[in-house]
């Protein structure tokens, strides 16, 4: 399989997942991140969950993914974010 090849078939419905430190701001901001990639963002399209000990939220967005270079642009987007500890 080539680099520009991917299992995924577009468009598809796709889950990005981002953590980072437990802030009032940090869903919204993960959330714009995806949304100028994905503007489309449905209602009910983002959903948060605290750790354990509440140190970290972990964001979870859920777009139509049109393409793996609009997925490759997201996912370059929040890591270049220095508040997004992790992205997957």
């Amino acid at each position: 399989m080539s680099e520009e090849e991917t299992l995924l078939e577009f468009p598809c419905e796709f889950s990005i997942k981002a953590m980072g430190v437990a802030t009032s701001e940090f869903d919204a901001l993960v959330a714009e991140i995806v949304r100028q990639h994905a503007p489309d963002l449905g209602e009910g399209a983002v959903r948060t969950r605290p750790s354990s000990g509440g140190k970290y939220l972990g964001v979870t967005v859920t777009i139509n993914a049109t393409s793996k270079e609009q997925l490759d642009a997201i996912y370059q987007a929040l890591t270049d974010h220095e508040l997004v500890l992790m992205s997957l």
